[in-house]
């Protein structure tokens, strides 16, 4: 997922270039907290990397805490697009929160460590931490709306409301990639994958099935046993 909107708008060259100096300046920052740590990384490093001067980050950024800021905007980016295709028709809404859920985590599951430092950022720089809250808030307002649509069509619960559903959705999502980055190297793909069904097991609308009939078990609810023992 890139900086620039999913939705396909056309752009004339001069913006592409802005576009793509911007693109690597935040691919560049975010190798370096995760080799670095956040906190250690400096900007002068990050322009290196990316190979621009220090005022053409500025054009960019104002500040190093400004990179994880755009992270919040691929994020929420990321919501708009799983909205954007339940509305058409082209996922259910089911679908599109699957792909939500295997998408959020793509730019901080490029890494563990990267994962770690921001985990740091966010508890140690109050800049980043309401950066960062906010863009959560943001985008549970999305997902409820997301989660309002799947009760609609009857595939989410409706004993529980939309923002509700949302909080969980975060919570269960943060707390997969945290236990992730707490254990060896491993994928990330697939614990989503099983975290997610497991999360829609709690949250989605499953109809009750009949009991199977136990064997043996004759019309009226007695068994063939009880009634010859009547007789």
């Amino acid at each position: 997922m890139s900086l620039h909107s999913s939705v396909a708008v056309p752009i004339g060259r001069r913006q592409r270039r802005r576009t793509e100096t911007r693109e690597r300046i935040f691919r560049a920052a975010l190798g370096l907290f995760a080799e670095h740590g956040f906190t250690a990384t400096t900007v002068e490093e990050i322009t290196e990397a990316a190979d621009v001067g220090k005022g053409t980050f500025f054009n960019y950024f104002r500040s190093k805490e400004g990179v994880l800021g755009a992270l919040a905007e691929v994020q929420l980016d990321k919501y708009a697009h799983a909205i954007q295709a339940a509305e058409s028709g082209a996922l259910t809404p089911r679908q599109a929160l699957r792909e939500l859920w295997l998408r959020l985590p793509e730019e901080p599951g490029r890494s563990q460590a990267l994962v770690r430092s921001l985990m740091v950022a966010f508890l140690t720089n109050q800049a980043v931490r309401e950066k960062m809250s906010h863009s959560l808030e943001h985008g549970r307002g999305m997902l409820a709306s997301l989660f309002t649509r799947a009760q609609d069509r009857g595939e989410a619960r409706c004993d529980r409301g939309p923002l509700e559903l949302a909080w969980a959705f975060q919570r269960k999502l943060l707390g997969t990639v945290l236990v992730w980055t707490l254990g060896p190297p491993a994928p990330l793909k697939p614990l989503l994958e099983a975290s997610f069904e497991d999360f829609w097991r709690g949250a989605g609308n499953h109809p009750s099935k009949p009991k199977p009939r136990l064997l043996g078990t004759a019309a009226g609810g007695q068994s063939g046993h009880t009634q010859k023992g009547r007789r």
